[in-house]
């Protein structure tokens, strides 16, 4: 088992997610199927079959949420500092080509949402700014070619 490292609220996130899904969801899912079956025949309900398929999509869900809960070590914030890109640290960085400057917060996998700037530690560009220094320039190889980044600032 993998172990993923998470913020606080990363981890109280999931663990919200784990509580809907069991509270809410599975009921939800119960009852469709209870319906279902109500209808009579199943060898021919379209309708049971789909819901029993969701219900293993959803255990399926909630059995993956309760492996990150259980590998997951949480990151001490108090611990972070702006010396070398880590975890949880705001990059600004700039593209040489064109100048263009981007900011993302360094996450983990599960706490990656690109809309929000945060990108995981485990993309490429997320593995080739870790342990870099303000003013490095770094190379990275992304699916479309190399790209060549100059670290402007870190921050928390």
């Amino acid at each position: 088992m993998a172990i993923s490292y998470m913020t606080e609220e990363g981890y109280k996130k999931m663990l919200e997610e784990i509580t809907y899904l069991e509270t809410v969801k599975r009921p939800e899912i119960s009852r469709q199927i209870a319906e279902a079956r109500d209808k009579g025949d199943l060898s021919e309900n379209a309708e049971y079959d789909a819901a029993k398929e969701a219900q293993g999509m959803l255990e399926m869900k909630i059995a993956q949420l309760k492996d990150k809960v259980a590998s997951a070590r949480l990151i001490d914030e108090t611990k972070l500092n702006t010396e070398i890109i880590q975890i949880l640290n705001k990059v600004k960085i700039k593209k040489t080509k064109n100048n263009a400057v981007m900011q993302y917060t360094l996450v983990s996998e599960s706490e990656a949402n690109l809309k929000e700037g945060k990108i995981a530690v485990s993309t490429p560009i997320g593995k080739g700014l870790l342990g870099k220094k303000v003013g490095d320039i770094v190379e990275i190889q992304v699916p479309s070619g190399l790209m060549t980044f100059e670290i402007i600032e870190i921050s928390i």
